[in-house]
């Protein structure tokens, strides 16, 4: 990695728990120069524009969590397995979450879902991304005969992340673990209850 990599790679590293936390709108220059330490020149000769940072900021944080759950996730074998971890890994989100702020996809589509349309249409392809992943991961378990053969991947997979995603906002915006909990309560009786093959 050259040394302009590095400064780009720390830049985005510093900023993205200021993304995620502050949004894009809340988060200025001044911001991202005072946590990296680095002046305007240091900044802007390795991005052209603060969404560029916004952007790349986003995607590091969303790989931080993917790269998590999926290391848990090729732990397992069954496909229910698979989905399960997912649950366990959100137990303890609030409490240790992989980036301050919270979750970024639900943080950053609340933001930019009107306002950006370039960090709306990276929400997107993360979103599109997380439900291909699960329902390819309910279709591989019906081929396995280890989950109901009548089960609809993709309206599982949307429910469980909108649930999910739900739950996390209940719980921030109350300060409270308790929503969270319910919701992962549910999401578990959900892959036994409508996923397992017994």
């Amino acid at each position: 990695m050259t040394k302009k990599e590095r400064t780009r790679q720390f830049i985005i590293e510093q900023a993205a728990p200021l993304f995620n936390q502050k949004g894009y709108a809340g988060t200025s220059l001044h911001d991202i120069m005072e946590t990296t330490g680095l002046k305007k020149g240091g900044i802007y000769g390795n991005f052209g524009s603060k969404e560029e940072i916004a952007v790349a900021s986003f995607e590091y944080a969303v790989g931080l969590v993917t790269d998590k759950v999926k290391l848990r996730a090729d732990q397992k074998l069954k496909s229910y397995e698979k989905l399960q971890v997912v649950v366990d890994f959100y137990r303890n989100y609030l409490a240790n979450p992989p980036i301050d702020g919270g979750c970024p996809i639900l943080n950053t589509s609340i933001e930019a879902d009107d306002t950006n349309p370039r960090l709306r249409n990276r929400v997107i392809e993360a979103l599109d991304n997380w439900r291909g992943s699960m329902a390819g991961t309910i279709r591989k378990g019906i081929r396995r005969q280890e989950i109901k053969p009548l089960v609809d991947a993709e309206e599982f997979a949307t429910l469980f992340i909108a649930t999910l995603e739900g739950g996390i906002m209940m719980s921030k915006v109350y300060k409270k673990v308790r929503p969270l909990n319910i919701v992962l309560n549910h999401l578990e009786r959900m892959i036994q209850d409508e996923l397992v093959l017994e």
